[in-house]
């Protein structure tokens, strides 16, 4: 498979737009695109990869125009953190933020619970990652319903039968309100299956030097993975449109959920169309004048072409009064 290709399938094979024929039983976690890549090779390829990331990164910095949220979503040990440290290995710091969303506190409480996610919006001229999202909201909450019962809404909220048709709604026009300020938005769902999930816990309690990863909490949570499947299922269909996709990542490879993740974010940043901002005209027009102001001599290479300039103004200059001289003088009327 050709490089082209190649970022054309990882960009599209996984992208959701269409939530009422969406079928997350559809997606295999360990697919792998039909590439036959070693560790290696495709550690290499995304090294390539995030180096252009840190090209747009720049342009989305310099410009201040844009936004983008990459909201990753997925159960214990999908690969959450390790996606954010290599995906984003080779961006400037200044230009990107980490907000991480667990459960929340007594201030958050008080409020809307999109609340929190908006103060995290990213500045113009930003990437903003979130590691688990507002879709929280409509995932633990739901598994756990229990949990509601501490964000003190009116009882009739509650009690609606619409409660949650209400909240993917609210996420949705949340989502589109971002989309109309010039901010992108980036859906992920790390998939991954309950045996590789199964292996990682094991793997955190083998190695001394995973272990304080472990929760306690990791195991119990494991016995809900049905009713989790059934709320990722229900949220990405609700949500998931033209204009607000999910991207389901194949997740028990972590090389391949990488490249998929960094293509993806190369191709939305792509979107922006962006270009190097031009520089001020006063500056270009007095480079030689501002460089020997800061001490530094014209470099024979300027020093040629200012006298090629110069030359050329003369000629044109000589040229001009040559062509003055030789336009006929007015002949004086005669007289009768």
């Amino acid at each position: 498979m050709d490089k082209k290709s190649m970022q054309e399938l990882l960009r599209t094979k996984y992208r959701v737009t269409n939530g009422q024929k969406f079928l997350l039983t559809d997606y295999n976690p360990s697919d792998t695109g039909g590439l036959s890549l070693t560790k290696k090779e495709a550690k290499k390829i995304l090294k390539k990869r995030v180096k252009r990331l840190s090209e747009l990164q720049e342009l989305l910095y310099a410009n201040a125009k844009n936004a983008l949220i990459v909201a990753l979503q997925g159960m214990d040990t999908s690969g959450k953190d390790g996606t954010i440290k290599h995906v984003t290995s080779g961006i400037n710091p200044q230009g990107i933020s980490v907000a991480s969303f667990k459960q929340p506190g007594p201030v958050e409480l008080a409020r809307d619970y999109l609340w929190r996610i908006h103060m995290a919006v990213p500045a113009r001229g930003k990437i903003g990652i979130f590691n688990r999202s507002h879709y929280e909201e409509v995932l633990v909450a739901k598994v756990h319903p229990t949990l509601l019962e501490k964000q003190n809404l009116p009882t009739w909220v509650l009690n609606d039968s619409d409660f949650w048709k209400h909240r993917y709604q609210d996420i949705h026009n949340f989502e589109i309100y971002l989309r109309r300020q010039g901010i992108g938005l980036v859906k992920i769902f790390l998939n991954i299956s309950k045996e590789e999930q199964r292996q990682r816990l094991l793997s955190r309690l083998d190695e001394r030097e995973k272990q304080w990863k472990f929760s306690p909490n990791d195991p119990k949570e494991r016995q809900f993975w049905e009713q989790y499947q059934a709320a990722y299922q229900e949220a990405i269909a609700q949500t998931a449109t033209e204009n607000t996709p999910w991207i389901i990542v194949p997740a028990d490879n972590k090389w391949y959920a990488r490249l998929v993740v960094v293509e993806v974010l190369i191709g939305e940043l792509e979107k922006f169309d962006m270009a190097a901002p031009q520089p001020n005209p006063e500056i270009i027009s007095s480079l030689s004048e501002l460089k020997e102001i800061l001490g530094e001599k014209p470099s024979d290479l300027e020093q040629e072409k200012n006298a090629k300039k110069n030359k050329k103004e003369d000629i044109s200059k000589a040229s001009n009064e040559k062509n003055l001289d030789k336009e006929p003088k007015k002949k004086k009327d005669k007289k009768n």
